[in-house]
C-alpha cells in the first residue's frame, strides 16, 4: 500500500502511499485524566497527554476489557453462539480499549512498529496491543481480500438480556489512545470505487475513479503491492492535521466508535459470511454514524441471551458519508453504560425493538439500512434509496407511536424540519440517518 509521509515527503514504506500530516505528539486537548502506570504508558512531547497502553491510565468503568490476540476477532463479529469474554450486570459500565486496524493491516505490512516507525512515530507511542495482535493473532486465518479489516473486541454479556429486549448503549467516553490516526482509500472500495471488469460506478467515468485505476495492482496478489493509499493524520493543538504540499488542513476531532453491536448472525463458526465485520446489520455493528459519540445513546434489538455487545472501528473524526472508505481511524478508550430494556417498559423507543435507533441530547436519530441482513456480498452494492425510505418509515413510526403524532402530519413535519444525511456509502450495506430536533417537541 503506497504511503505519503506526514512530514510532507513521499516515502515508500510497505508499498502503501501514506501521507503524514504532522509529527505525532503535538499539543492537544483530547487526553485521558490520570497518569500512566510504569512503562505501560508514556507522555509524548508537546502536551497531548498520555499514550493509553493496555491497562494504563485512568479506567473509569466498573469493568475493563483490553484487546488481546486471544479474545478479539479480526474481520468478523460475534455470532449468537459466541462465548462472552466478560459479563456485567445491567446498568453497569465497561471501559474497552478499542484498537484501530489501520497500521496493522496486510497492505500496510502487518507490522505497526515498522509502519508507524517509518512515519516518524516513536516506539513508545505505538500501542502494545497493536503490536501483539499484528504478530500473534491466530484465532482465524486471515484473508485480506475476503475478511473485514476491523479488530472486534468482545463480546460482553449483559446479565438479564434476552431475545426480544433492547440493549441501551450510552457512550460516556471516547478518548484517543494515541495522538494520530490514518485515513485510507483502497482499490475497489469507497464511494468512487472501480467496479468488477474494470468498469466505473454509475454516474462517473473510469478516469474519475479513486484511487486511480492506473495504480491498481491487486492482480499481484500481494496486499502490500496493491497500490492502496493511506494518509497519516496527526493531532496538533487539539485538531487533526493533513498536509497537501505547502497546505495544512485542520479539522475537528469527533471521536466515536464506528462499530457498536450485539450478536445478530446465527451462523456457526467464526468466519461465516454473515458475520463479516464490514456490513452493518439490525444488530448494529459497523453502523458508522458520527453522532454516536460521548453523550449519545444507541439502542439495538437483542437476539442472543446476554445481548453479546462488541465494539470496533474506532474513529477520531468522520464526515457524513465516509466517502473515501475509512474515517480518521485511531484507537480509542471507550466507556459505555449497558442497560437492558424490556418490552413494554418504555425505556427504549418502540422502533428499537426491531431496528437500530440513536439519540443525542439534541436529536432523535432514526436509521435506515439498504440491506439490514448484511448479505449483499462484495463491493459497494447498497441502494441509498432503500436506506432513505427505511429511515423515513422508522422516523414516522417513532413520531406516531412514541410521540403521538398523526402519521400524515409527521410526514409533513419530516419534510419541513428534519434532516436526513448519508451515514456512509462504503460498507456494502449503505446507511441513512435522520435528525429530529428535540426542541421542536418541547
Amino acid at each position: 500500500m503506497g504511503v505519503v509521509a506526514a512530514f510532507g515527503t513521499l516515502t515508500a514504506a510497505t508499498g502503501c502511499t501514506s501521507t503524514q500530516a504532522a509529527a505525532p505528539g503535538g499539543s492537544g486537548t483530547a487526553s485521558a485524566a490520570g497518569t500512566a502506570s510504569g512503562a505501560a504508558g508514556s507522555t509524548p512531547s508537546g502536551g497531548f497527554g498520555e499514550i493509553l497502553q493496555p491497562n494504563s491510565g485512568t479506567i473509569s468503568g466498573d469493568a475493563y476489557l483490553a484487546s488481546t490476540p486471544e479474545d478479539v476477532l479480526w474481520g468478523y463479529v460475534p455470532t449468537v453462539h459466541a462465548t462472552p469474554v466478560l459479563s456485567i450486570p445491567s446498568g453497569q459500565t465497561v471501559t474497552i480499549d478499542a484498537l484501530s486496524h489501520e497500521g496493522i493491516l496486510e497492505d500496510q505490512g502487518r507490522n505497526p512498529l515498522e509502519y508507524f516507525g517509518g512515519l516518524g512515530v516513536p516506539e513508545s507511542s505505538i500501542l502494545q496491543d497493536a503490536v501483539s495482535i499484528a504478530a500473534e493473532y491466530n484465532r482465524t486465518p486471515r484473508n485480506f481480500d475476503k475478511d473485514g479489516p476491523h479488530i472486534v473486541t468482545g463480546p460482553v454479556a449483559v446479565e438479564g438480556a434476552e431475545p426480544g429486549d433492547v440493549l441501551k448503549i450510552e457512550t460516556l467516553e471516547a478518548i484517543p489512545r494515541v495522538p494520530y490516526g490514518v485515513v485510507s482509500s483502497r482499490h475497489g472500495k469507497g464511494g468512487l470505487a472501480v467496479q468488477p471488469d474494470v468498469l466505473p460506478p454509475a454516474g462517473i467515468t473510469l478516469e474519475e475513479v479513486m484511487p486511480p485505476v492506473t495504480t491498481d495492482n491487486r492482480a499481484s496478489g500481494i496486499p502490500s503491492d496493491y497500490g492502496n493509499v493511506s494518509v497519516f493524520t496527526a493531532i496538533e493543538d487539539g485538531k487533526a492535521v493533513m498536509t497537501s504540499g505547502d497546505m495544512k488542513v485542520r479539522f475537528a476531532l469527533r471521536p466515536f466508535l464506528g462499530m457498536m453491536g450485539v450478536a445478530f448472525a446465527e451462523s456457526d463458526g467464526l468466519t461465516s459470511p454473515e458475520a463479516n465485520s464490514v456490513p452493518p446489520t439490525l444488530g448494529g455493528g459497523n453502523i458508522d454514524i458520527r453522532h454516536l459519540g460521548p453523550g449519545s445513546t444507541f439502542y439495538l434489538p437483542v437476539k442472543a441471551d446476554g445481548a453479546l455487545f462488541y465494539v470496533g472501528d474506532p474513529h477520531m473524526g468522520m464526515g457524513d458519508g465516509e466517502v473515501a472508505l475509512t474515517a480518521m481511524e485511531g484507537s480509542l478508550r471507550g466507556t459505555f453504560r449497558l442497560t437492558v430494556c424490556k418490552p413494554g417498559s418504555g425505556d427504549a423507543p418502540s422502533v428499537a425493538y426491531t431496528y437500530p435507533f440513536g439519540e443525542t441530547k439534541d436529536a432523535w436519530i432514526p436509521i435506515g439500512l439498504s440491506d439490514p441482513d448484511g448479505l449483499a456480498g462484495g463491493g459497494v452494492t447498497g441502494d441509498l434509496n432503500v436506506a432513505m425510505r427505511r429511515a423515513i418509515i422508522n422516523a414516522l413510526d417513532f413520531l406516531q407511536n412514541d410521540r403521538g403524532m398523526d402519521r400524515a402530519i409527521a410526514y409533513a413535519y419530516l419534510s419541513a424540519a428534519a434532516d436526513f444525511a448519508v451515514s456512509q456509502v462504503v460498507d456494502r450495506t449503505v446507511g441513512v440517518h435522520g435528525l429530529i430536533n428535540k426542541t421542536d417537541f418541547a
